[in-house]
């Protein structure tokens, strides 16, 4: 039986931690699209989810190349959204972590850093640019009824930039965490 479960997260590892819940209680993902994730009954526990932010999309060759290996080690991948992979593999067979080295989950995180990086700079700019032309539309007398919707429209992207500042805050905590860590070990 299928069931289909409608939920937004912003945080790759409270997403792959609910996954791995849900396969407790034999539930396991089937497939994904933005916010809408479905299931099918399994005995509990029987996969392992993992989720995985590629440099390019699915279907750029080096992805593809990577993917096939991923499947020939014995993980499955269940879905793909943009350049996110949700990734399962058989419980049966033992521990799966995807990053062996604190180096590869760096260079993920610093992926993750970006997207949440080049979203928050294009909101910010996008909402400055808007109060601009709002600020100039109220100095122009002929196009003053435009002003609201321009100033408003830029102070909405500001903080929607605000909010994208916030939801990369604990990743960058965790690069930082980890850069510590490297420096100390070697």
């Amino acid at each position: 039986m299928k069931h289909i479960v409608r939920k937004a997260y912003c945080d790759y590892e409270k997403e792959e931690k609910w996954l791995n819940e849900m396969s407790a209680m034999g539930l396991a993902l089937t497939d994904y699209s933005w916010c809408r994730y479905v299931f099918e009954e399994t005995p509990n526990n029987k996969y392992i989810y993992r989720i995985e932010l590629l440099k390019n999309l699915p279907t750029h060759p080096e992805s593809m190349a990577y993917i096939k290996f991923l499947e020939e080690s014995g993980v499955e991948c269940v879905a793909t959204y943009m350049c996110w992979l949700y990734l399962r593999k058989k419980s049966s067979e033992g521990a799966f972590d995807i990053y062996s080295d604190m180096e590869s989950k760096l260079k993920h995180l610093k992926r993750i850093n970006a997207y949440w990086s080049t979203l928050m700079w294009a909101e910010l700019l996008t909402g400055i640019s808007n109060i601009v032309i709002g600020v100039e539309n109220m100095v122009s007398d002929s196009r003053a009824g435009i002003f609201p919707i321009n100033f408003y429209l830029g102070g909405l992207l500001l903080l929607v930039t605000i909010l994208c500042f916030k939801l990369g805050s604990p990743v960058r905590k965790k690069i930082n965490k980890l850069q510590q860590e490297l420096i100390i070990r070697e």
